[in-house]
C-alpha cells in the first residue's frame, strides 16, 4: 500500500463523502483538530499572564487569536458535513486534557516550549493524516495548521533565557523530551481508538493507507522534526 494520495481521487465529495465510513473519518479529524486549537487558544491565554514583558503579551495574544480563527473555520467545515462540532469534539476531551494535565508548564520558558514543540509535533500528525483525505479537507487542515506556527518569537525568548541563565538548558531539554514522549502517547491513543481514524490510516481498496511499517515510518518523520525543533532552541543535547 502507498503512503499518501498520487491524484485527486478523493477530492470529489461527490465520491468520498458518500462512504460513510470516510466522512467519520474526517469528522473525527476535523474534531479532534479542533478541540486541540481551543485547548491550545486557552493555554496561551493563560501563559500570557507569566509573560515578562506587554510585548511578550501581546505575541502570546495573537498567538491565541490565531487558534481561535482555526476553530471558527473547522466548526463550519463540521457543520457543512452535516456535523455537531460540539458533539464531534467531545470524544477527544479526555486525550487532549489530560496530555495538558500532565505537561502543565511551571514557568513562562516552559510554556514558550510547550509551545514551539508540543504544538509542533500536533501539527506534524495532523498533517500526516491529512494526506489521506480529500484536497478541500486537507487544504484547511493544511492552512489552519500553517496559521498556528510560532517559531521565530518562541526561538528567539528561549534562546535569550538560556543565553542569560546556562543552567536552564538542561531542564529545558528534559522537558522537551517529556513533552515529545506525552504527544506521541496521545497521537497514538487518539488514533487507536476511533475506529473510522484507523480505517481511513489502513486504507481500502479504493484508497491508499499506511501498513505497520509505514506507520513506523511515519513516527520516525515525527521524532526527526521534534530533534530539529530541540535544536533551532538550542536544546538538542
Amino acid at each position: 500500500m502507498t503512503e499518501s494520495p498520487t491524484d485527486g481521487s478523493l477530492a470529489g465529495q461527490g465520491v468520498a463523502f458518500d462512504d460513510p465510513s470516510y466522512r467519520a473519518a474526517v469528522v473525527d479529524l476535523l474534531a479532534v483538530i479542533a478541540y486541540g486549537e481551543i485547548s491550545a487558544f486557552e493555554r496561551l491565554a493563560e501563559d500570557a499572564k507569566l509573560a515578562p514583558s506587554l510585548e511578550d503579551k501581546v505575541a502570546l495574544a495573537t498567538m491565541a487569536a490565531a487558534e481561535f480563527e482555526n476553530v471558527t473555520l473547522l466548526r463550519a467545515r463540521l457543520e457543512s458535513l452535516g456535523a455537531d462540532p460540539f458533539e464531534a469534539m467531545k470524544p477527544f476531551r479526555p486525550a487532549i486534557d489530560n496530555f495538558h494535565a500532565h505537561t502543565s508548564p511551571s514557568n513562562w520558558l516552559e510554556g514558550l516550549v510547550k509551545a514551539y514543540v508540543g504544538d509542533g509535533l500536533a501539527r506534524d500528525f495532523y498533517a500526516e493524516i491529512a494526506a489521506f483525505v480529500d484536497v478541500d479537507t486537507r487544504d484547511l487542515i493544511l492552512g489552519a495548521l500553517e496559521r498556528t506556527t510560532h517559531s521565530e518569537f518562541v526561538v528567539e525568548r528561549v534562546r535569550e533565557g538560556i543565553a542569560a541563565d546556562h543552567r536552564i538548558g538542561g531542564p529545558l531539554a528534559l522537558w522537551g523530551r517529556r513533552l515529545m514522549g506525552e504527544a506521541l502517547s496521545q497521537a497514538q491513543r487518539v488514533a487507536a481508538e476511533r475506529d473510522a481514524l484507523s480505517a481511513l490510516l489502513a486504507g481500502g481498496v479504493d484508497r491508499p493507507g499506511m501498513d505497520l511499517a509505514a506507520i513506523g515510518r511515519m513516527f520516525n518523520r515525527l521524532t526527526e522534526r521534534h530533534a530539529m525543533r530541540m535544536e533551532d532552541l538550542g536544546l538538542a543535547h
